[in-house]
């Protein structure tokens, strides 16, 4: 993890730095004026000086930072520039720099996963969505793991497979849910998950998580797990209130199953009991990954 700070701690300052102390040594300044001018140590110009500092040859290039230099440099040297008019000039280059500019490809570059994200601009921006799309995926994480290390969990898998799926607060589309892609399947005893995380990755559990919402469920995650009618007693028994709802219905089953049940715990069971060639499927449904993985570990004597 490198922050875009870092970036222009470690590879924008020590450059325009140089920069700025050669162009003012060029206009007749002492070392130690220099030093004053910039607010750093002597021996700091004395580096700058004898280049013994690395420069990225994409700032010395960039036209702008090359402008900056020569202003505040002609500035400090004559008087007409404050050391803090400087310093402001600065920043608001490197505020420029860092929005999907020079500094924001030097940060992608220092953390490629970055371009994922659309880099600075989703990173810093509160409302873009990305906070919130990252803490989902870390509630479904964390929620998989205390769900993968409950003794017995793999013997609820359904033939089709399990998913965990959380969605964002306003999800419409599947692609506003995150789960495991290519679901969870018992392999040997042991339930195996084949990759962190995505959105967009699973179309049945995610459907009946937002056919639930579109009843008026205030609901974000789910996970199935096999039909049995003990599962179904169980979780009832644990104080989940349970719905069964026909697979063949013609047009959405769990939303007409939940339409006028008002009464439902916040965690709750939606159940189907099989129909032509689809395989009876018990959801449980929740606020969060972390409810609905409490839910299934009662099953386990958790």
């Amino acid at each position: 993890m490198k922050f875009i700070e870092e970036v222009v701690v470690d590879e924008f300052l020590p450059t325009f730095r140089s920069m700025l102390a050669e162009d003012l040594r060029d206009r007749g300044l002492t070392q130690h004026e220099v030093a004053e001018a910039l607010g750093i140590s002597q021996s700091a110009v004395s580096k700058y000086a004898h280049g013994d500092v690395n420069r990225r040859e994409e700032v010395l290039e960039d036209e702008r930072v090359a402008d900056l230099v020569e202003r505040v440099g002609e500035g400090l040297a004559t008087g007409d520039m404050s050391r803090v008019q400087a310093l402001v000039e600065a920043e608001v280059l490197v505020r420029r720099l860092e929005a999907g500019d020079l500094l924001a490809r030097l940060h992608e570059e220092a953390m490629p996963e970055l371009a994922d994200h659309e880099g600075y601009e989703r990173i810093h921006d509160p409302d873009s969505g990305l906070r919130t799309s990252e803490q989902v995926r870390s509630s479904v994480r964390r929620a998989l793991r205390r769900l993968t290390n409950a003794s017995g969990f793999a013997g609820l898998i359904p033939n089709v497979g399990s998913n965990l799926v959380e969605s964002l607060p306003e999800a419409a589309t599947v692609d506003d849910v995150a789960g495991v892609p290519g679901r969870i399947f018992d392999v040997k005893g042991r339930a195996t998950i084949p990759g962190d995380p995505e959105f967009g990755v699973s179309e049945h559990v995610a459907s009946v998580l937002l056919s639930a919402r579109d009843a008026g469920r205030d609901v974000h995650a789910a996970i199935n797990v096999r039909y049995d009618p003990e599962v179904v007693a169980g979780l009832e028994a644990a104080g989940y209130d349970a719905v069964e709802f026909d697979a063949d219905a013609p047009t959405d089953p769990i939303r007409e199953a939940l339409a006028d049940r008002e009464d439902l715990s916040s965690t709750f069971v939606c159940y189907q009991t099989g129909g032509y060639g689809i395989e009876p499927i018990t959801y449980v449904l929740g606020p969060d990954a972390e409810a609905v993985v409490t839910a299934v570990k009662t099953l386990l004597g958790d």
